[in-house]
């Protein structure tokens, strides 16, 4: 099954995406769909409501208002060489607010305090059933599907202090979406191809099978620390191809357009535009 959310007559609404058209569902969004109960699924798969043609519709954020947002970093090999970093011996995990997230196609704030925006190809996780105190098979069960993300980063925030959440939770930054699929449909999306590209260029080309932490221990993980509830949304972390890794290092500039894909998932298209401190 295919989920997703859409603007709509001044709202939102969230859908069950066929072929062609978005089956409207009557939850303002996955979020609101997931945190139902524990039947979800059968609400989701129900009767055929109204329609509105695939083609046509405005993608708003998947879960526009999860109550957390949690974060992986250095959670690739590759990535973690070219940082230069030491293997972690446990999850590096951070936050980020639900004002950061953006529609799969909507723009790119880039904010004029900033002059480091880089890209981050990223496995978005979305949680459909509470879940405490897991082991990783158990987190598993909770998993409702997967999504794309991209951890938009502003690098001169967030290397100002040892804390990363200053340089990853700038507003209007984040893309989500479009779709969540359900685990069913990817094998829990254990070896899927992913890239990240600017206007043409691809920058990032890994697989999620590749990451050091997978989905089932990163949830296990989080679940020791805090309940995890109906979605939640964890973005897993990044392969190696950052722009700050490169020499000279290369950011995010007015009128390019981030593009992000992940197989089986869906893929964004995000232009970049200069925002006003006003």
């Amino acid at each position: 099954m295919r989920l997703t959310t859409i603007r709509l007559d001044g709202g939102t609404y969230a859908g069950r995406v066929t072929a062609d058209q978005v089956i409207l569902l009557p939850f303002r969004d996955v979020g609101e769909l997931l945190a139902s109960g524990p039947d979800w699924r059968e609400r989701a798969a129900g009767p055929s409501s109204p329609a509105v043609p695939l083609a046509e519709v405005e993608f708003a954020p998947l879960t526009p208002r999860p109550e957390k947002i949690i974060c992986v970093g250095v959670n690739y090999a590759d990535h973690i060489a070219e940082v230069g970093l030491p293997t972690p011996e446990h999850l590096t995990i951070f936050a980020k607010y639900s004002r950061s997230l953006i529609g799969p196609y909507d723009d790119i704030m880039l904010p004029p305090h900033s002059h480091a925006v880089d890209w981050e190809v990223e496995l978005g996780v979305v949680i459909g059933s509470p879940v405490r105190h897991a082991d990783p098979r158990q987190a598993l069960a909770a998993v409702a599907g997967y999504t794309v993300v991209n951890d938009v980063t502003m690098r001169d925030w967030q290397l100002r202090t040892s804390q990363f959440l200053q340089g990853k939770t700038f507003e209007a930054s984040t893309p989500v979406g479009p779709f969540l699929v359900t685990p069913d449909e990817v094998d829990h999306a254990r070896d899927l191809d992913m890239t990240c590209a600017v206007d043409e260029t691809v920058v990032q080309k890994a697989t999620t099978g590749a990451m050091l932490f997978p989905v089932g221990e990163i949830i296990s993980y989080v679940s020791s620390i805090i309940t995890l509830v109906p979605g939640d949304l964890i973005a897993t972390g990044t392969p190696a191809g950052i722009g700050a890794a490169r020499k000279p290092p290369v950011f995010l500039s007015a009128g390019q357009t981030l593009r992000t894909a992940i197989a089986g998932l869906g893929e964004q298209a995000n232009r970049c535009v200069a925002a006003t401190a006003a």
